[in-house]
């Protein structure tokens, strides 16, 4: 099963129901491998943030 967002790309990020402020604008950091549950999962990083954070590809869609 392949990812559906490259390393680099442009995303948007819906967040969650307990992170509601973090909807934006982010870039794909990496591709994680997927594990035994089959997720796809990515590593992902805002311009503003000194952070990465942890997002599933149902959370992304395409960004500007």
């Amino acid at each position: 099963m392949p990812h559906k967002f490259a390393i680099g790309a442009s995303v948007h990020y819906d967040g969650g129901t307990m992170t509601p402020g973090s909807r934006g604008t982010y870039k794909v950091v990496r591709q994680l491998p997927v594990e035994n549950d089959r997720r796809l999962v990515y590593r992902i990083k805002a311009v503003a943030e000194t952070f990465e954070r942890t997002a599933e590809e149902f959370q992304l869609s395409r960004g500007d």
